[in-house]
């Protein structure tokens, strides 16, 4: 097994977005694709007990993409073009395919504690999948299996960690997704598919990660070279995010909450938003 080593290091930047949200992003949708099949990282976190509701995401289109919401505290209500509506909790996941094209509300609700701590993650599909009907993947906090090994807490999203299955299925990207948390003294090793692009984003504590083992505090998001095996290790605890999946050597066109593969495609979703022809039965 040939152990992956570190490309670069991400430090997020601060971005306002939606009804003035601020985020830490650390990924954004480009054409250079460097992330396939990743295109967009967020880490949101609010904790202002003095403020009202932190402002959200009003109703918004998206076309070709999958949006990926994980809440650690607080939670997100949310409702959309078809119906569909309901709150996602602290710990809980929904994985929404959006496809041919859905228009949906996000707005973050606090917890009783005053905070808002969560991620949004944009995973691109393919030319094949981008016009296929939306869905949703909604994942209760007590649906997600936690496996404990050796110091290592492991919520698994998606893929599997040792014997254990995440309960989000049917992604074409083939993805890894778990919250790993290492106590002091603590080791996570993960075998991986070597085509796969691999990222963790430390959001608490430091460790050490990748073959080199260099230290990587909080909050950073690290890139890996090709290779079998990811070996994160701490002295004193680290919480990250683990994500891989499969890319699609696809060109994109980036525009706003439309990713597609030709420019031409981009002009057709803005027309079709504009003609009252985005949203189909």
């Amino acid at each position: 097994m040939s152990m992956r080593t570190i490309s670069h290091l991400i430090k997020p930047q601060t971005v306002a977005e939606g009804a003035g949200v601020s985020l830490q992003r650390s990924i954004a949708p480009l054409r250079s694709n460097e992330y396939d099949p990743f295109l967009l990282l967020d880490h949101f976190s609010f904790r202002n007990p003095r403020q009202g509701e932190p402002r959200g995401f009003p109703m918004h289109p998206h076309r070709g993409i999958e949006t990926v919401t994980y809440m650690l505290e607080g939670g997100t209500a949310h409702r959309d073009s078809l119906g569909n509506s309901g709150f996602i909790g602290a710990g809980s996941v929904q994985w929404m395919t959006s496809g041919r094209g859905i228009l949906h509300e996000e707005m973050p609700r606090k917890s009783e504690r005053g905070g808002v701590n969560g991620f949004q993650i944009w995973v691109n599909l393919p030319a094949a999948k981008k016009m296929t009907a939306p869905r949703y993947q909604e994942v209760n906090a007590e649906t997600i299996p936690t496996v404990s090994h050796h110091g290592a807490t492991v919520r698994v999203i998606a893929g599997q960690f040792l014997e254990t299955q995440g309960p989000v299925q049917e992604i074409a990207a083939q993805p890894l997704y778990f919250d790993v948390r290492l106590d002091a003294g603590a080791t996570f090793t993960q075998a991986v598919p070597s085509a796969h692009t691999v990222l963790a984003y430390v959001f608490e504590g430091d460790g050490y990660f990748g073959a080199e083992q260099a230290l990587i505090p909080a909050t950073h998001l690290v890139m890996f070279e090709p290779g079998d095996e990811i070996h994160v290790r701490t002295d004193s605890g680290v919480r990250f995010l683990f994500l891989a999946g499969a890319p699609f050597h696809e060109p994109i066109v980036p525009y706003g909450p439309f990713v597609m593969n030709t420019l031409q495609e981009i002009q057709q979703a803005v027309r079709d938003l504009q003609n009252g022809t985005f949203v189909t039965a």
